[in-house]
């Protein structure tokens, strides 16, 4: 790889970015995690603060498509992918919610809390912040092109409910990984 480009590589980023106020050790673990699954350094950044154009009255819940869209747009050219997380309930028309939403191959993903805290306490838990960190990987596995995975162990797997969350580890399968590991590849040879 010319010597340019390999700079360039290394200035890339994946932006994590809160809508909302969040407690900066669980941004600070989220970007730990993305960092140690894609290999690109992640930082925190604010992109939007405000998404009520994204509401649906008739809902009472925000339509996360709408959200991805206005992400991938104020994205910067060295942002690779950007993760959202959001404390809003989302969804999208066809499901009643989503625990999150990824443009899949495209720049932006978004992952609610809202519904992460099912059957917890409030605050700051360690299963809390592994729901978080579950649904980070996964959504941002999709802006990688990876579907999901038949493995229930599999970050990838997709989840109907939140028991399916915490049954779910935050690795993905060695099938998974080499997909990944090759879309990372053919991004970087562009």
């Amino acid at each position: 790889m010319p010597r340019n480009q390999n700079s360039n590589r290394l200035k890339e980023h994946i932006l994590i970015s809160p809508i909302g106020s969040f407690d900066a050790r669980l941004i600070k673990r989220v970007g730990r995690e993305v960092q140690r699954v894609s290999g690109y350094t992640a930082s925190p950044a604010i992109i939007i603060q405000d998404i009520e154009f994204a509401y649906d009255q008739s809902r009472a819940q925000h339509h996360s498509t709408l959200i991805l869209q206005k992400l991938a747009r104020l994205a910067s050219p060295r942002t690779v992918k950007i993760l959202a997380i959001t404390r809003v309930d989302l969804f999208i028309p066809i499901l009643t919610h989503v625990y999150g939403e990824a443009q899949m191959g495209g720049k932006a993903c978004i992952v609610s809390t809202h519904r992460l805290n099912e059957g917890l306490k409030s605050g700051i838990s360690e299963m809390f912040c592994q729901r978080v960190v579950k649904e980070a990987i996964h959504e941002l596995g999709h802006t990688f092109n990876l579907r999901h995975c038949k493995d229930h162990a599999c970050c990838m797997h997709y989840c109907r409910t939140i028991k399916d969350v915490d049954r779910k580890s935050d690795q993905l399968c060695r099938y998974c990984n080499i997909l990944l590991n090759d879309e990372i590849k053919r991004r970087s040879e562009k």
